[in-house]
């Protein structure tokens, strides 16, 4: 940011840039993910995490618990906090905020199209998208046969019009085989280099692991400075990194199978 923009950041963005560093001061903590690994049951996780701000969110839930319900409630805190600051934003912060669920919608996008080719019912396919990427017409999307088709009656008075355009008269995308044409073609770009470098050869299953511990890397990168919106990007990111650990761990003891807790958990802070 220009030094005569950082002037004058704190009138309109200074109050919730203050909020979001707030809610990131609230994120597990390593000793955090170290106790949860531990827990036998997932009752025993919802009694970790009724000490932390997901407390409020899972205190009148009922046993058993699910991991569905675990991840429902975390996220539910989620699209909250996310609510709260697009109420309190004005331009050109609120429109940057909206920027941010556009991923999701894509993500919502793509599961009811594939659900629906593969004959599944539409209201399953919803109660699975996710909450921060839903859309008036979402519900539309199974009545589409194709790409062309799709962008005509649905998407082309949403935001997600512009990304979809270009894929009309493109609808396959070439697709590798296994790992190591993965790493033969993203290899080439610096950026990936350290990231396979972690990896031997035909191994897949960390890959995932690998590119979010980067990701969580760049994320509080931008914690470091201030006046900027990239905190906001980055807190809703870490935020979902959050949630998929604790499903990860959640499935983990409910399957009995804390041999695995670690194998997925990328610790954030």
């Amino acid at each position: 940011m220009y030094g005569f923009e950082a002037m004058t950041f704190n009138i309109h963005g200074g109050y919730l840039e203050a909020i979001v560093r707030g809610h990131r001061a609230g994120l597990l903590t390593a000793a955090d993910y170290n106790n949860l690994c531990q827990c036998e049951t997932l009752d025993d996780i919802k009694m970790h995490l009724s000490a932390t701000e997901y407390g409020p969110y899972l205190q009148n839930e009922p046993s058993p618990l699910h991991t569905t319900t675990i991840v429902e409630k975390c996220t539910l805190k989620l699209v909250d906090e996310y609510k709260h600051m697009l109420c309190q934003a004005t331009e050109p912060l609120s429109t940057f905020l909206e920027y941010i669920t556009y991923g999701h919608m894509i993500d919502n996008v793509v599961l009811i199209v594939t659900g629906t080719l593969h004959e599944r019912d539409v209201q399953e396919l919803l109660e699975k998208c996710h909450p921060l990427g839903m859309f008036d017409s979402i519900a539309t999307l199974a009545v589409a046969q194709n790409m062309r088709e799709l962008y005509r009656l649905v998407l082309v008075d949403t935001p997600l019009a512009p990304y979809f355009s270009e894929c009309i008269t493109s609808e396959e995308l070439a697709v590798c085989e296994d790992i190591d044409q993965v790493r033969g073609a993203m290899e080439k770009y610096p950026p990936y280099q350290s990231i396979f470098s972690k990896l031997s050869y035909g191994e897949s299953q960390m890959l995932d692991k690998a590119f979010y511990e980067e990701e969580v890397k760049r994320l509080c990168l931008a914690f470091e400075q201030q006046f900027h919106y990239g905190v906001f990007f980055a807190y809703m990111r870490l935020r979902e990194q959050e949630i998929r650990n604790l499903m990860w761990i959640s499935e983990c003891v409910a399957q009995n199978q804390k041999s695995r807790v670690h194998d997925s958990v990328v610790f954030i802070f």
